[in-house]
């Protein structure tokens, strides 16, 4: 982390996203499979999310070399997933998210997990993200400026849901929301593409059908 602070011009951007929709999805396909292993939380849609914005935007899946000056990226999303154990904080990669489906997504993430967490994990498992997700699910608060988890150029942090007023046009009707607060690498990544990407994947989490079309 001093490593990443001290070498990293960070950049945060936040974003409220309006969830209903995207949990009321989530609540109707979990109680399709209440016999699944794994449940569906958000961070399966949030990370099949980012592989959408990373098609459009290729140059946030990618780890930058300070010292060469060199930028390498992905092809492959590597996704960090940062989970607090006893030995503190840890990051699991799901590997290939660009190839998994929601399901899958979700049973990688509870399986790193919980590796994470009774010192199961293996090295391979702790490395080679190319971008990462941090939550502290409900203590998440409303906003939060996470460290990039260096040598990535972003890191995706989800804040707490919460029922809020939102103006319709017409009056305050209440709504589901959740922010994005998301840092990138301010050197590598402009202030634009960090605003487009993020846009992008919050009109993904608020129409989440489209998390499931084919381009």
């Amino acid at each position: 982390m001093t490593s990443a602070k001290s070498r990293i011009a960070h950049i945060t951007y936040v974003e409220e996203v309006d969830v209903g929709a995207l949990e009321e999805l989530r609540a109707t396909l979990n109680s399709e499979r209440a016999g699944a292993p794994s449940r569906l939380t958000i961070l399966p849609f949030l990370m099949r999310a980012m592989v959408k914005a990373i098609e459009e935007q290729p140059a946030l899946n990618a780890l930058y070399d300070d010292e060469a000056g060199a930028i390498q990226q992905h092809g492959g999303v590597h996704v960090g997933i940062a989970v607090q154990t006893n030995a503190g904080l840890m990051v699991p990669v799901v590997r290939h998210a660009e190839a998994r489906d929601i399901w899958d997504c979700a049973a990688e993430i509870a399986r790193l997990s919980e590796a994470a967490k009774d010192g199961s994990a293996t090295r391979e498992e702790l490395t080679g993200s190319t971008i990462t997700i941090t939550s502290l699910g409900a203590l998440g608060g409303l906003v939060s400026t996470p460290v990039i988890n260096h040598p990535e150029v972003a890191i995706i942090g989800v804040n707490k849901m919460q029922i809020r007023p939102v103006w319709d046009g017409t009056q305050f009707i209440p709504r589901k929301m959740m922010n994005l607060s998301s840092s990138f690498d301010h050197r590598i990544i402009d202030g634009w593409q960090a605003a487009t990407f993020i846009q992008s994947i919050k009109g993904l989490l608020e129409t989440p059908a489209k998390i499931f079309m084919e381009r």
